[in-house]
């Protein structure tokens, strides 16, 4: 048995810990890349490859390591033949979350303990698709008892289908939009204009002006707004933070609108006001604003012009999180800043977020400005690990807002229990180490950060 009951729990605290407060907490996912469309309409998938290798870049990523040639990836071999490549790497990934990953979604969702590999292909395979017969995207949900999930979503999105799960009474999970409008930050990047012209077409406002592109923005902010958004993200390569007055940036738009390419500088410039002028905007609607940085994009660009964006070609890119404090400032000084949640995918910044964090807080409000949890190629033992204890350390932990599963994959909701089995572990090893008590307030500050914190920090109360 790979996933037995006391998985990861290194002592019987945190086994007791993790049965009596962590584990039948629901879930809320407030940040994910799953499709609102697929959850209306109760979407099946006929295999384990279908659900698991159609759009998962982690799996991509060590299969490419292993050599594995790309039409068993993301090209046309056959789905059997697919899963069996992944099946020949899996045992072989000892102490990556992969193998922890799938084998929990094995045990959860099909109840199959047996280890994933080419020998027990066959009956895995067998067993599962048999499962998957019955097994709906909703169905799925309700399993893993999810309270609420916030998708991702373009200002330009209708949000039809995030409407209809509103108004099914069949289904009582919350599916929130949440509001990306990087490809309105992102000035500096390839297709702007164009993604201008949409967000044009799509509001009815002529954009020829920094003016107006605000508007436009503000117009489908409140359009989500109405549709139970409660949360705005952002994904960006690093925190900009070069001030100048609205005349310039007015012009660096309309150059950028007009087919000329801004500079660094000039680029910096837009992206702050923008940040500046959203993050406001969320404050005045009790937002939560969620700033993903520290990656560099693409970075292979022969397999960039194959495959295009998220097909696991991304890297860890080094930057001061310095002018993440000046950004907060600047908001604070005009009391302006709303709750905000930080992740960076580099770990050296762990500390250096936590502290500038700290440094902002409000009466009333709870763990204000906070770390998120541990992201991407951190999504590991160790990554969460070392970013529990910076929190601990040098922020307060029971601020802590929790998991999500920041995945496309409708089986990733189990990273909700890994997490939870770490948090217990480290909490189970503090008191058995006597740094801490067996009370009662260990039991609340674990329900805290896996569930009430979130719902009180996005304002999810019980209507769906």
């Amino acid at each position: 048995m790979i996933i037995g009951e006391k998985f990861l729990l290194k002592n019987e605290t945190a086994f007791k810990l993790y049965q009596s407060f962590a584990k039948d907490m629901p879930i809320i996912d407030y940040h994910c890349h799953i499709s609102p469309e697929q959850i209306y309409q109760n979407a099946h998938f006929e295999n384990l490859t279908q659900i698991w290798l159609y759009g998962d870049h982690y799996k991509w990523r060590q299969m490419r390591l292993f050599g594995i040639d790309e039409k068993y990836i993301t090209g046309g071999a056959g789905d059997y033949e697919k899963l069996y490549q992944f099946a020949a790497i899996l045992p072989k990934l000892i102490g990556n979350p992969l193998y922890h990953w799938c084998h929990l979604e094995l045990k959860r969702y099909f109840d199959i303990d047996l280890e994933l590999n080419c020998e027990n292909l066959p009956e895995i395979w067998e067993i599962t698709c048999q499962k998957l017969k019955t097994l709906g995207v909703r169905d799925i949900i309700k399993k893993s008892n999810v309270y609420a999930i916030c998708t991702t979503d373009d200002p330009v999105d209708s949000l039809e289908y995030h409407s209809l799960i509103k108004n099914d009474s069949s289904f009582d999970v919350k599916v929130l939009p949440a509001f990306r409008p990087d490809k309105a930050i992102n000035i500096d990047k390839d297709g702007f204009f164009s993604y201008i012209e949409r967000l044009s077409l799509c509001t009815g406002i002529k954009i020829n002006c920094l003016s107006a592109l605000e508007k436009a923005l503000l117009s489908r902010l409140d359009y989500f707004c109405k549709m139970g958004c409660v949360a705005a993200d952002c994904g960006i390569e690093y925190i900009p933070f070069e001030k100048a007055d609205y005349s310039k940036v007015d012009k660096i738009f309309k150059n950028a609108i007009s087919g000329k390419k801004p500079s660094l500088q000039e680029s910096d410039i837009f992206k702050t006001h923008i940040l500046l002028f959203l993050s406001r905007n969320y404050a005045k609607r009790n937002i939560v604003s969620e700033l993903h940085y520290g990656v560099e994009r693409n970075v292979n660009s022969n397999m960039f012009d194959l495959l295009g964006a998220d097909t696991g070609y991304d890297t860890v890119l080094s930057d001061s999180v310095s002018r993440l404090a000046e950004l907060f400032n600047e908001l604070d000084k005009r009391e302006e800043l709303p709750k905000t949640i930080v992740y960076s995918i580099n770990p050296n910044d762990n500390l250096m977020i936590n502290t500038v964090c700290g440094a902002f807080s409000e009466r009333s409000v709870k763990g204000k400005l906070q770390q998120g949890s541990a992201w991407w190629f951190n999504d590991t033992k160790e990554g969460m690990e070392a970013q529990l204890k910076a929190m601990a350390s040098v922020y307060g932990i029971d601020c802590f807002i929790g998991m999500l599963t920041d995945s496309r994959s409708f089986l990733s909701y189990t990273r909700h229990e890994y997490f939870r089995r770490i948090l217990c572990n480290y909490f189970g090893c503090l008191i058995e180490e006597g740094e801490y008590p067996l009370n009662a307030s260990i039991g609340d500050i674990i329900k805290n950060i896996c569930f009430e914190n979130a719902k009180k920090y996005f304002c999810l109360g019980e209507n769906k």
